[in-house]
C-alpha cells in the first residue's frame, strides 16, 4: 500500500508541476505570437536581442523557440518538435531536444489580413528542471506528512492492540495456572465485548464436557463399587468347582457360579441403564405423547409369570380411558419394570400387587404390594444408589428405585412413597406434570 501511495502521490506532484508550469511557457508562446508582423516572404518576427534574452531567459531551464509558416518552412529560431494531441490553439507535448528531454508548446497564429501577415505557427520548448524541482517538493510535502500517519497510526495501533489483548492474556494465564479438573465457567466481566459470545460458547461447551466427565467418573465409581464383590465370589466359586472332584459338588458349584452371572448381568444391566438416564446423559431425549393406561397394563402383563412363581395375585386397575403424557416410551417401560420388579421381589409369598392408574387430578400409577413397610425415615434413602433395607432377605443391586427416579425427573414426574391404604405393604406413586395441551 505504501508503494502504490508513493506513485500515486508521485504522479499527481507531476500533474501540479506540469501544470503550474504550462502556464508561464504559453505565455512565452503569446507574446512570441505578438512580436509578428508582415514580411516580404511571409511572416517575421519582430524581437530584439535584448527583448529575447529577458523573454527567454531563465536561471533554471533552457528555453528555444521557433516560429514556423504553415506549411512548416522555418522563419525564426531553432526547429523544435511538432506537438500533436487534439486540436486546440496551444497544444503540449513532451519530447526530447539533442538528447534532453523538454516541454513544448505549440501556438497556432491565425493571419492578420488587416497587418497582411499570413497564418504561422510558434512553438517554444523548455527543459524540466523547474517542473522536477516543483514535483519533488509536493511530493515530500504529501508523502512526509503521511509517513508520520502511518507511523502514528502503526503505533496507535501497536498500542490498542497491546492494551486490547490484555484481558486475553491475562484470561490465558489464569486459564494455565488452573489445576486439573476444574471445570468451572471463564469470567466474562474482564474481556472484550468482541470475544464475550466466543468465550460464552466455549463456556457452554466446558459445561457439556463437565456433565459428560460426571457422568462417566459416576459410572466408574458405581461399577467399581458394584461389581467388586459378584466378581470375587463368582471367582471363587469357578475355583471351587475346578478344584472339586465329586461331580454332585462341583454341580452345585457351577451353579451358584451361575445364579452369581445372572446376578451380575443384572447389576451391569442396571448400571448402564442408571447412567443412560443420568439427568446430564438424558438431556437430548425426545417426548412424545404416550397413552400411560397402555403403557402400565402392558408392563403389568409382562410380570404375570414372575407373580405366579410367588403365588402373587398381580392385578390392573384401569381409568377407564386414555391418559396421555409425554414421555419415552422405551424408559416409562424400564421405570414401571423397576417399580413392579421391587413390588413383586419384596411381596410376602401369597400377596398381591396392584397396578393403578388415574387420571384425576393428574397422571398418576400407582404400584401396590405387601412387602414390608419402608419406614417414613428411609423413604427418602430407598431412593439412593446402593441403597437396601436391612433384614429384608432378598438379593438386590439397590439400583432399581435409583433408576425409576432418574427416569421420572426425565419426564418432569416425581416418585411417591407412602403407606398402602390397607395398612400392609407400600405405595409407590408416579405422579405426572398433567396431561400436555393438544394430547389426545
Amino acid at each position: 500500500m505504501v508503494a502504490v501511495d508513493s506513485v500515486l502521490s508521485y504522479w499527481m506532484a507531476r500533474g501540479i508541476a506540469e501544470r503550474a508550469n504550462d502556464r508561464p511557457l504559453a505565455d512565452i508562446a503569446r507574446e512570441l505570437s505578438l512580436r509578428l508582423k508582415a514580411g516580404a516572404d511571409g511572416p517575421a518576427l519582430d524581437l530584439t536581442p535584448d527583448a529575447q534574452a529577458i523573454l527567454l531567459g531563465d536561471p533554471v531551464d533552457r528555453l528555444r523557440f521557433e516560429v514556423a509558416l504553415a506549411d512548416g518552412r522555418r522563419v525564426a529560431g531553432e526547429a523544435l518538435p511538432a506537438a500533436t494531441g487534439r486540436m486546440a490553439r496551444e497544444r503540449f507535448a513532451d519530447a526530447r531536444v539533442d538528447g534532453e528531454p523538454v516541454r513544448v508548446v505549440e501556438l497556432a497564429v491565425p493571419a492578420d489580413a488587416a497587418a497582411g501577415r499570413g497564418a504561422a505557427i510558434v512553438r517554444v520548448a523548455e527543459t524540466l528542471g523547474k517542473r522536477e524541482a516543483l514535483a519533488r517538493e509536493v511530493l515530500v510535502g504529501v508523502l512526509v506528512p503521511e509517513a508520520l500517519l502511518v507511523v502514528v497510526s502503526v503505533l496507535a495501533v501497536w498500542v490498542g492492540v497491546v492494551h486490547g489483548l490484555a484481558p486475553l492474556e491475562r484470561l490465558r494465564h489464569t486459564l494455565a495456572s488452573r489445576a486439573d479438573g476444574d471445570w468451572s465457567p471463564v469470567r466474562l466481566d474482564e474481556v472484550p465485548g468482541e470475544v464475550r459470545p466466543l468465550l460464552e460458547a466455549i463456556n457452554t461447551l466446558v459445561v457439556q464436557l463437565d456433565r459428560a466427565l460426571t457422568v462417566q467418573s459416576r459410572f466408574i465409581s458405581d461399577a467399581a463399587h458394584q461389581l467388586k464383590t459378584p466378581i470375587t465370589v463368582l471367582s471363587t466359586q469357578v475355583a471351587i468347582a475346578l478344584r472339586e472332584t465329586d461331580p454332585e459338588k462341583s454341580r452345585a458349584a457351577l451353579a451358584s457360579a451361575n445364579a452369581g452371572l445372572e446376578r451380575l448381568s443384572r447389576v451391569v444391566s442396571q448400571l448402564l441403564s442408571l447412567a443412560r438416564n443420568e439427568p446430564e446423559a438424558g438431556a437430548s431425549v425426545v417426548l412424545q405423547p404416550l397413552d400411560l393406561e397402555a403403557l402400565a397394563l402392558e408392563a403389568a402383563t409382562r410380570w404375570v409369570p414372575e407373580a405366579l412363581k410367588k403365588r402373587i395375585d398381580l392385578g390392573f386397575e384401569g381409568a377407564g380411558g386414555r391418559v396421555t403424557v409425554r414421555g419415552d416410551a422405551a424408559r416409562l417401560h424400564e421405570l414401571l419394570d423397576n417399580l413392579l420388579d421391587n413390588a413383586v421381589r419384596y411381596s410376602r409369598d401369597g400377596g398381591r400387587v396392584t397396578v393403578r392408574v388415574l387420571a384425576a387430578p393428574g397422571p398418576v400409577v400407582e404400584v401396590n404390594d405387601d412387602g414390608p413397610s419402608i419406614p417414613a425415615d428411609e423413604r427418602e434413602r430407598v431412593f439412593r444408589r446402593f441403597h437396601r433395607l436391612l433384614g429384608s432377605g432378598e438379593d438386590g443391586s439397590g439400583l432399581g428405585l435409583a433408576i425409576a427416579r432418574e427416569i421420572a425427573r426425565l419426564h418432569g414426574a416425581s416418585i411417591e412413597l407412602r403407606d398402602d391404604a390397607d395398612g400392609v405393604g407400600n405405595t409407590f406413586s408416579l405422579v405426572f406434570p398433567g396431561e400436555p395441551p393438544g394430547g389426545s
